[in-house]
């Protein structure tokens, strides 16, 4: 069933009106918010480790083929619904789909970005908490104790601060209070000017620890890893868990690009604006692991899956590698953190924009009040996945903790399911002319062009997002 063919001349004029709700001031702004959305934590420490257990250059070459294939499409059919609607996640299936099922796409997309902003938000707050030790000398030494038997055990360290009931929740109300602050300014004024600000520090300092990795000895062996295919470690794994990565890199299928497209003006080239994003994400995601491998295999060791990679083996490393330059190795350990400190706020703003932007619209508060109460949501659900890692161990829903019940559904359930909701409502729901109409422009592009990528939408796109979501649910099946 399609939408009537004069549905875009009218939703133009609903939207004429809708000018209060802001709107990004520049392209560059339009690039660098959706960017901070899509580069985070996973981007540091999640891709590395996916390529290390991928087999290295072989993974990286797939990788970049389903961004591409499978992830941007469902980027651009973000783009679309949110630009053509003009409203919040859930209101823009409501505006485009009134009365229909197509709202449960939105309804899980804010749903997720409550979720994924609580437990986000606790990483988050580990990141802060580390930034801050190491810009005190903390994570330096001494290799070992003053009487020369026992070295630094980080791995002690890391276990005994997030099993301490207080410490944790500190620093996940600081780190949302950061994005508070940045969601409650509004859009011109708080999340493009930050962007602006964040993302262009953000490459600079990966940059400069790509520059300090590969000058250590021993780094050549961790730049063979990631350029020099290894064909026979590509398995249907392999394949899998590259695809995953590309979709979940980018944070699609949450409806925060949704929110973030309701934003950009009628000139933003929703297809340009996209490839870009794609390629500042990607960039990101392979320098991190041209910081990360040729710095652990440095030292001889290997990249483990999980936050221990940046709170436990990294600190190590950084120990072991500039024990005779403690000067370097500060500075080093100092940047890596700051820069994950700003990836882990450039995704928590898109993450609280998605609820902040629901709650005003939908109940009519004012940005300041809806930012208030979402933030207090998420320091109360974030405060449960804290304490599950110390004292309610022992406390588990459905068989998990609070932190990885709120991962386990939005990774395995939300972002998938509302991948493939979205890209059908875009390749299949949507009068194919409002489609057009988004992606060329209104005919400033030509509209052939767009028949290769409309293909991925309505095609491509849905098979491969639900071959990922079945391999989550029955892995042996696949």
């Amino acid at each position: 069933m399609y939408i009537c063919n004069d549905f875009c001349e009218k939703l133009r004029h609903m939207n004429s009106g809708n000018t209060a709700r802001g709107s990004f001031g520049s392209q560059l702004g339009v690039i660098l918010a959706s960017a901070g959305s899509a580069v985070g934590l996973g981007n540091i420490w999640r891709f590395p480790t996916e390529v290390g257990k991928g087999g290295g250059a072989a993974f990286i070459l797939i990788y970049l083929g389903f961004i591409f294939l499978l992830a941007m499409p469902v980027m651009i059919s973000e783009f679309v619904i949110g630009r053509s609607a003009r409203s919040n996640a859930i209101g823009a299936f409501q505006k485009l789909a009134p009365k229909k099922p197509w709202i449960a796409a939105g309804i899980m997309g804010v749903l997720g970005g409550f979720l994924v902003l609580s437990f986000y938000s606790v990483v988050a707050g580990w990141t802060l908490h580390y930034t801050i030790q190491s810009a005190l000398g903390q994570l330096q030494g001494p290799l070992t104790t003053d009487n020369g038997q026992q070295p630094t055990d980080f791995g002690a360290a890391f276990n005994a601060f997030v099993s301490d009931p207080w410490q944790p929740i500190l620093y996940l109300a600081v780190f949302l209070l950061l994005t508070h602050l940045v969601v409650a300014r509004g859009i011109q004024h708080g999340i493009e000017r930050y962007s602006k600000l964040m993302m262009p520090m953000l490459l600079a300092i990966i940059v400069l620890l790509v520059a300090f990795s590969l000058t250590m000895p021993g780094a050549g062996e961790g730049i063979r890893f990631l350029l020099k295919p290894d064909l026979s470690e590509v398995t249907p794994d392999v394949v899998l868990g590259a695809m995953g990565q590309a979709f979940f890199s980018l944070s699609v299928g949450l409806g925060c690009l949704v929110t973030y497209a309701s934003y950009f003006s009628h000139e933003t080239r929703l297809v340009k604006s996209a490839m870009n994003v794609c390629i500042i994400d990607t960039m990101v995601a392979v320098l991190s692991g041209f910081i990360i491998f040729p710095t652990v295999f440095s030292v001889g060791i290997a990249p483990d899956a999980g936050p221990g990679l940046v709170f436990i083996t990294l600190p190590n490393v950084f120990l072991l590698s500039f024990s005779e330059m403690p000067i370097v190795g500060y500075a080093f350990s100092l940047l890596f953190y700051i820069l994950l400190l700003l990836a882990a706020l450039t995704s928590s703003i898109s993450m609280h924009e998605i609820c902040t932007a629901f709650i005003s619209e939908h109940f009519s508060h004012s940005r300041r009040k809806a930012a208030a109460i979402v933030t207090f949501i998420c320091l109360v659900l974030g405060s449960f996945c804290s304490l599950s890692f110390g004292p309610w161990k022992e406390v588990t829903l459905f068989g998990r903790g609070f932190f990885d019940l709120f991962d386990y559904t939005v990774t395995k359930f939300l972002m998938p399911l509302g991948g493939l909701l979205i890209t059908l409502f875009v390749g299949w729901y949507l009068d194919r002319k409002l489609v057009e109409q988004q992606l060329t422009n209104e005919g400033s592009i030509p509209v052939r062009t767009m028949k290769p990528l409309l293909f991925l939408i309505r095609w491509v796109a849905p098979i491969g997002i639900l071959v990922i979501f079945l391999n989550e649910l029955f892995p042996l099946f696949l």
